[in-house]
């Protein structure tokens, strides 16, 4: 199953316009929700994790408009730049999420294991979306009414390599709580990999995810914000981000597994309200926390309370327990502090 980062909600509205100034944007999320794409039968490299520290290897190809995957190899490592803006956009993305992992998490690689970090760009026809779909990423070129390329924002290429290391520690189930936590930690990952490239501090930095991915016809920042879940975009064609921030707003619904796209905002917020309590740079303590919590044997189908605890446990090394604690109170997953050994949420 792959995982786009535009949600199935977002792809319906714009896929039931009947307005003339948007009929390319509708027929391409008409697309969006109903392609799978084709990938020849091709066996898949098992992964040794710590297998050694091996050099960061990247690969893009281009599937010219069609859906299979990959598609052409066009850029490898150790190759100059292309030209074609998508290609070069993917090749550093990558680049910089690898840089994220192995300089702060000593992580080679996605999986631990040296994988190579491989996508496809120009996939179908104006594709509304991009994904991780276990192997590789995949990016559209956007609609060009509502979207752009799908390349241009560095937040969603650390976002869905962010699903790949889920699945290679947690393996987060893509339901409910434990599906929103899945999609929170890639939120999580995107920024810290867009900040990391501009060392920016957490006061500086945006906390948006998929900034620049609109075009100027839409009034909206980005698909999503860490800092304000809920205000990402407020537009007459698109609606408002309707993503909570508080447990007391948590949405119940059957459609995205489980609302994983839109209960996020929940520890999204949480994680935001960490790194900006504690300051500098937020990959340093809030992230290191946030992904350690995540490799020290987080259960598949963990609740938010169950990760909150998990993220207590690790903050105690880093002597940042009661900002934790705090955060975790303040989107409503406790209404008190537990203590060491609460099993409650």
């Amino acid at each position: 199953m792959h995982r786009g980062i535009v949600p199935p909600h977002l792809l319906r509205r714009i896929a039931d316009l009947h307005d003339d100034r948007f009929e390319t944007a509708a027929e391409a999320a008409r697309r969006a929700l109903a392609e799978c794409p084709v990938r020849p039968e091709t066996p898949r490299a098992t992964a040794r994790p710590g297998a050694g520290r091996r050099a960061l290897r990247r690969e893009v190809h281009d599937a010219e408009n069609r859906t299979t995957l990959p598609g052409r190899l066009v850029r490898a490592e150790g190759e100059p730049a292309t030209g074609d803006v998508a290609v070069d956009e993917a090749f550093d993305g990558f680049g910089a999420t690898d840089a994220l992992f192995r300089d702060v998490f000593a992580r080679t690689s996605i999986d631990d294991a040296g994988m190579t970090l491989s996508g496809t760009v120009h996939y179908g026809q104006a594709y509304d979306n991009a994904f991780w779909d276990g192997r590789q990423m995949v990016f559209g070129d956007g609609d060009g009414q509502i979207f752009g390329r799908f390349t241009a924002s560095l937040s969603v290429i650390g976002h869905e390599l962010g699903h790949g290391v889920v699945e290679h520690t947690a393996g987060l189930v893509y339901r409910g709580q434990s599906g929103a936590l899945n999609e929170s930690v890639a939120d999580v990952f995107g920024a810290l990999v867009e900040q990391y490239a501009a060392n920016q501090s957490a006061d500086e930095a945006t906390w948006l995810i998929g900034a620049g991915l609109f075009t100027d016809r839409v009034e909206g920042q980005a698909l999503r914000s860490l800092a304000e879940p809920g205000t990402a975009y407020d537009d007459d064609v698109l609606g408002r981000d309707p993503q909570p921030a508080h447990m007391d707003d948590y949405i119940h619904t059957d459609q995205d597994n489980g609302g994983v796209h839109l209960n996020s905002g929940i520890p999204n917020k949480a994680f935001h309200l960490v790194a900006t309590e504690l300051g500098g740079h937020a990959w340093q303590v809030a992230g290191r926390i946030w992904y350690e919590a995540l490799s020290a044997g987080l259960s598949a189908t963990a609740t938010f309370a169950d990760f909150a605890r998990g993220t207590v446990e690790v903050a105690r090394r880093h002597d940042a327990a009661d900002v934790v604690c705090s955060a975790w109170q303040a989107v409503g997953v406790w209404s008190t502090q537990p203590t060491r050994s609460s099993s409650s949420g």
